[in-house]
């Protein structure tokens, strides 16, 4: 199963169990990576837009784990639990995804390549199989929900002036 979809600036593909997003941002790399790993700024921008996060622990470093709960508009909260893999400041990140219970529920690599004063990332999630990728795609809207949190994360980056 081979998709692929655009709007706007971001693009996605999915290839079997993986989900690939990809995106330029106007915004240096190490600016575009710190807004990925600071604490102060993942709550300003993390999740598709209406979604707000509480964040109960973040250790950006291999082995360190990132817990938040994710509140969604219709007043539901998602568990979220990520462990860092690698931490490469600032070319990678690469971590597991989990929470419900489920700690290891997709893997992800997060590359943040320079181009001039603007970043590349490429973000590639890989889901068990092709069909819990496409559960997430149509139950929970990964697609969709990646653009928009892709879209804040542009718009927290121009309040920064990056």
């Amino acid at each position: 199963m081979s998709a692929n979809h655009s709007t706007g600036s971001t693009t996605t593909s999915m290839q079997g169990k993986e989900l690939i997003i990809n995106r330029v941002f106007p915004a240096p790399r190490e600016l575009v990576y710190q807004t990925w790993t600071d604490p102060g700024h993942l709550p300003k921008w993390w999740g598709p837009r209406g979604f707000t996060i509480t964040t109960h622990e973040i250790d950006v470093r291999p082995g360190g784990v990132w817990h938040y709960i994710m509140h969604g508009p219709d007043g539901i909260d998602y568990d979220n639990k990520i462990v860092y893999i690698e931490v490469v400041n600032p070319e990678r990140l690469v971590y597991s995804h989990g929470g419900e219970g489920e700690d290891d529920q997709f893997q992800v690599t997060v590359n943040f390549a320079e181009q001039s004063n603007q970043t590349e990332i490429t973000m590639r999630m890989i889901f068990k199989s092709a069909e819990e990728l496409d559960k997430v795609v149509k139950e929970y809207g990964a697609i969709e929900g990646a653009k928009s949190t892709f879209d804040r994360l542009e718009e927290h980056l121009a309040k920064l002036g990056g």
